[in-house]
């Protein structure tokens, strides 16, 4: 489709009002008929050359029709270089890039972006020409550059401002709008990212914010945020690629570095993280937070006197920093002086009516129940631990009802027949070794001694085979199937095959040695036994059990760093222990043999036997060095890290007793579980 050429004075060298209008009419079709835009544009320079609006429109039609080289001659012919208009400056960088003339876009987009430093696209389009380039930190910088220009858009901060109210239709419609017309902006598509998190959509959540990062990979704040996500789903290889990237950035400081190192600590690798800690501490010796960090890694690493060290230089430094105190307390082999208690006494003084200081305020209550209770005085400490557990409990969310049906609905589901039924499937690999039960049950004895046989690898409470359950649960949940027997037997041997191999491949960073067989101590595991026999039939399980009085109150009395909900309330932590022997005596009953069931004071009295029962049933010889698991060194993050370097004792088997008289509810919520002990009472038998 063609125009008819306008009259233009001979003599003139400006447009006519005809010409004028011809130009902005053929603007107007660029994108609908763009050769007719350059027919018209050629018309009027014959009669004009060198006219700037008919070179500019000549570029823009060029580049439309795909001959972007054509298009950066022409418009590199507009007069004003770096003073160019910026929606010239715009389009020969598009062309120019279009054209692989990489220098020559980046020429255009730093002259733009000096024109207009609040406008995020220049910056965004520069960052990706500079990459191109290979010039990969000034990509970084520009990308930084397009985020803090965003950060002033007012859409984006009227979204920002809806979605901190908690108006989250209201931050959704803005943020969608602004999408429909700029897709490919980054720092608009992490808040969505952002609001899906919100809203408790991880799946949307990830994918967006890994959008965000794929558009902008210089912006380290989305990076950051999916290096959270990642970490919440249990992605740690994910987390670890994007936490060393975000590490490098140009401006990326100590924090993307504690970043990385709260990766590397979720992966294992406590030199790694330990030398970053010691790196930050160099340059910043004043960090209380740095000093209880690496006390943590000293810990699991079994440097017990380091990680004291590290402790008190934190609290020294801090002194209302509760962390640092438990952490301090929770060393089981350490005492806690008069002093310290002094010390910990005054710091809860200092912090009475402070807003937001909670969690300081429950670790020191922790810390002091452990102090007074090696100093003998039980009242006081018993007074303590009651207070920590207490507002402790309000923190967290835990439903003892739910927990009691969903164990019931799994006791339900795997009954003898059921599991006949299902037939083969899963994965054949026999490499897991589960060690179930309550926390503060001697898991982790039975993990040391485990891990001390030259083919088992001790890893650590790993959180794979409860990501995988809740998954399916939530399929339940959200209405594809009607109960939880219903989506199980939905489970074809197939798809039991690759969830089973899904376990073994997720779980395989964990490992780091060739040994075939490795432990997963996450004691809540006990609620997916079924799922375990049925996605890994070769797997082996271990019930750790231990006096339900001792094992409940040793549960009670410690805070743990995440999850164990149920521990903060004596009836609520005796209801569990309940719920736990119910249902270990359902699959006792339908897979007769399938368990293996440890009981702490057996093992303690009669070590040797009780391990090689313990061998025996895991198909492996007798070795002697399970007898001198104290002298294995390796890395322990549990609350047991100290004790397990230390050979058999039997101190703690009856410590509870001298608590007896604070603990009624805890003796009425386990009933006849406490007095039937170590059998199972008849009332929870199948």
């Amino acid at each position: 489709m063609t125009t008819a050429n306008p009259t233009i004075p001979a003599r003139s060298g400006m447009p006519s009002a005809g010409l004028r209008a011809a130009l902005d009419a053929a603007a107007a079709r660029l994108e609908d008929d763009p050769a007719a835009a350059l027919d018209t544009a050629e018309a009027a320079l014959r009669q004009v050359p060198g006219l700037p609006p008919a070179l500019f429109v000549a570029g823009q039609a060029l580049r439309r029709l795909g001959r972007p080289g054509e298009a950066v001659a022409r418009l590199d012919t507009i007069s004003g270089g770096a003073r160019r208009p910026p929606m010239v400056l715009w389009e020969l960088a598009q062309a120019a890039s279009e054209a692989a003339e990489h220098q020559a876009a980046i020429t255009a987009l730093e002259a733009l972006t000096r024109q207009q430093p609040t406008v995020a696209s220049g910056w965004l389009l520069l960052a990706a020409q500079l990459r191109k380039a290979g010039r990969e930190e000034d990509a970084w910088r520009a990308d930084l550059s397009a985020v803090h220009a965003a950060s002033r858009d007012p859409e984006l901060l009227a979204a920002a401002t809806a979605m901190n109210g908690g108006n989250l239709d209201e931050a959704a419609a803005k943020l969608d709008a602004r999408a429909a017309r700029l897709p490919d902006d980054p720092v608009g598509t992490r808040m969505q990212g952002e609001l899906a998190w919100r809203r408790g959509d991880m799946a949307q959540a990830l994918r967006l914010v890994e959008r965000a990062v794929a558009l902008a990979p210089g912006f380290d704040l989305a990076r950051d945020f999916l290096v959270r996500l990642l970490m919440q789903v249990n992605r740690l290889p994910d987390a670890l690629v994007h936490a060393e990237m975000l590490a490098k950035s140009p401006v990326a400081g100590s924090a993307a570095e504690l970043v990385l190192s709260s990766v590397l600590v979720r992966l294992g690798d406590q030199a790694r993280a330990r030398a970053i800690y010691e790196r930050l501490l160099a340059e910043q010796p004043d960090q209380p937070l740095l000093w209880q960090n690496l006390g943590h890694v000293l810990k699991t690493l079994g440097e017990q006197g380091e990680a004291i060290k590290a402790y008190r230089a934190a609290v020294d430094r801090q002194p209302a920093l509760g962390e640092a105190w438990w952490s301090l307390a929770n060393l089981k082999t350490v005492k806690l002086e008069a002093e310290d208690i002094a010390r910990m006494e005054a710091a809860l003084g200092a912090l009475a009516g402070e807003e937001g200081r909670d969690e300081d305020v429950f670790h020191l209550h922790f810390s002091l129940g452990k102090a007074y209770e090696d100093a003998g005085d039980i009242a006081r400490s018993f007074e303590h631990y009651d207070k920590g557990n207490r507002l402790r409990r309000t923190l967290v969310r835990y439903d003892p009802d739910l927990l009691s049906a969903e164990a019931g609905a799994a006791a339900a589901t795997f009954t003898a027949p059921f599991i006949t039924g299902m037939g083969e499937g899963g994965c054949p690999a026999p490499d897991a070794i589960f060690i179930v039960g309550l926390p503060r049950s001697g898991s982790t004895l039975v993990e040391q001694i485990l891990s001390s046989h030259s083919a088992i690898e001790g890893t650590m409470e790993l959180s794979e085979m409860m990501v995988i359950a809740a998954r399916l649960q939530s399929r339940v949940d959200e209405g594809e199937f009607a109960d939880f027997a219903a989506m199980v037997r939905s489970l074809g041997p197939v798809e039991r095959r690759k969830l089973g191999e899904e376990y073994i491949e997720r779980t395989r960073v964990h490992r780091k040695t060739e040994r075939p067989r490795f432990t997963d101590k996450m004691p809540n595991n006990w609620q997916h036994v079924g799922l375990i026999r049925l996605i890994l039939p070769n797997a082996k399980i271990v019930d750790a059990r231990r006096h339900p009085m001792s094992c409940c109150f040793s549960g009670w009395k410690q805070h743990f760093a995440r999850g164990q909900t149920f521990t903060y309330d004596l009836d609520e932590i005796g209801r569990y222990y309940r719920d736990y022997v119910r249902l270990m005596a359902h699959y006792d009953a339908a897979a007769p043999g399938a368990v293996h069931r440890v009981i702490y004071e057996r093992m303690v009295a009669e070590t040797e036997a009780e391990v090689r029962r313990l061998l025996d049933y895991l198909g492996l010889p007798f070795e002697e060095g399970c007898l001198e698991f104290h002298r294995n060194t390796r890395a322990v993050r549990t609350a047991s890290s100290e004790q397990v370097r230390r050979p058999i004792y039997t101190d703690a088997v009856e410590h509870w007793k001298a608590f007896a008289p604070w603990l009624g509810p805890l003796e009425a919520a386990l009933g006849d579980v406490a007095t039937c002990y170590p059998e199972v009472p008849a009332a929870l038998l199948p």
